[in-house]
C-alpha cells in the first residue's frame, strides 16, 4: 500500500536521482481511467511531450514505469493520465492512490514527442489512442506549440463514448485558459470509438485510408509539405498510424534528427 502523508514522506531512503513527491489531487473517470497530479520538485525541468519513470514506496526495490506528463513546461504540479490494471506491478496499487500519499519520480524525463523534434510546418496532427493522450494534453497547453503551427488537430480514439471525456474537457479548458487560450483557437478535437456509437466511428487509421477524417474536418489529405504529425497510443497503433503518414509521404524524426513526424514508444503498464 502506499505511505499516507500530507508532504512527501522522507522517512524512507529516497535513491539517488529520485524525488518523492506528494499527490495533490485525484480524479476518476471510469473504472478503467484516472488522472492525479503531484507536487513537482523546484529543480524539475522538463519539455512539454517527454514523459519521466513513476513508482510507488511499496517495495524495497520499487517497480517503475514510464509515464508521459500530461501538464505543460510550465505548471506547477505535475500530471499524470493512467489506465488501472489489476494485477499489473505498478497500476494495481497506483489506482488506489489518494490526496497526501507519495509517489515517485526519476529526476531525468525524455522522449520524441516535442516540438523540438519536428520540421517547421502549418499544421500538427496529433494521434492517441487511450491514455496516449497524455502527452498531447501537456503540448496542446503550452503556447510554444501554436507559435509553431497554425493549426493543431488532436485526434483521440477510445472504445467507448465515457473513455473520451479526459480529452473532452481538456480541449475545452485549453480554449479557455489565460495563458494559450488565445493561441488555441487553431486546436481542434477529432474525437473516435470503436464499440460504441458515436458522431465519428472507427480506427484513425481507417479513417485516413478512406478519407473520412479529412472530409470530417475539411482539410486536404496529409502533405509533407504542410503537415506534420504525432503519435501515441499502443504497439499496434503506433505501428499501423505510422505505416499511414509514411504512405502520405513523412519520414520519423527524432531529437537528434528533426522530421515530419515523431512516435512516443513508452507504456504505462
Amino acid at each position: 500500500m502506499t505511505l499516507v502523508i500530507n508532504t512527501p514522506n522522507t522517512d524512507f531512503p529516497v535513491p539517488t536521482g529520485i524525488f518523492a513527491q506528494v499527490v495533490t489531487s485525484v480524479e476518476h473517470f471510469t473504472d478503467q481511467l484516472f488522472k492525479f497530479r503531484i507536487s513537482r520538485p523546484d529543480s524539475f525541468r522538463f519539455r512539454s511531450g517527454e514523459f519521466v519513470m513513476i513508482g510507488l514506496p511499496n517495495a524495497e526495490k520499487p517497480v517503475f514505469r514510464a509515464y508521459s506528463i500530461a501538464s505543460p513546461s510550465w505548471d506547477e504540479e505535475i500530471e499524470f493520465y493512467s489506465i488501472k490494471v489489476e494485477d499489473g506491478p505498478l497500476t494495481e496499487y497506483l489506482q488506489k492512490i489518494k490526496v497526501g500519499d507519495t509517489v515517485l519520480m526519476r529526476k531525468k524525463p525524455t522522449g520524441t514527442l516535442v516540438n523540438d523534434a519536428l520540421l517547421p510546418g502549418k499544421r500538427l496532427w496529433m494521434f492517441s489512442t487511450g491514455t496516449g493522450i497524455a502527452p498531447f494534453a501537456s503540448l496542446i497547453r503550452d503556447p510554444d506549440t501554436y507559435e509553431k503551427f497554425d493549426e493543431v488537430i488532436l485526434t483521440h480514439t477510445c472504445r467507448k463514448v465515457a473513455e473520451l471525456t479526459y480529452g473532452q474537457q481538456l480541449v475545452a479548458a485549453v480554449k479557455d485558459d489565460p495563458l494559450c487560450g488565445e493561441f488555441a483557437q487553431g486546436l481542434r478535437l477529432y474525437s473516435t470509438t470503436t464499440r460504441e456509437d458515436y458522431p465519428f466511428q472507427g480506427r484513425i487509421t481507417d479513417l485516413m485510408a478512406s478519407g473520412k477524417v479529412f472530409t470530417d474536418l475539411g482539410v486536404p489529405p496529409i502533405s509533407a509539405e504542410i503537415d506534420r504529425g504525432m503519435i501515441c497510443g499502443s504497439m499496434a497503433m503506433l505501428h499501423d498510424t505510422k505505416a499511414a503518414l509514411i504512405g502520405f509521404g513523412l519520414a520519423e524524426g527524432s531529437n537528434n534528427r528533426p522530421d515530419t513526424f515523431v512516435v512516443e514508444r513508452a507504456f504505462v503498464d
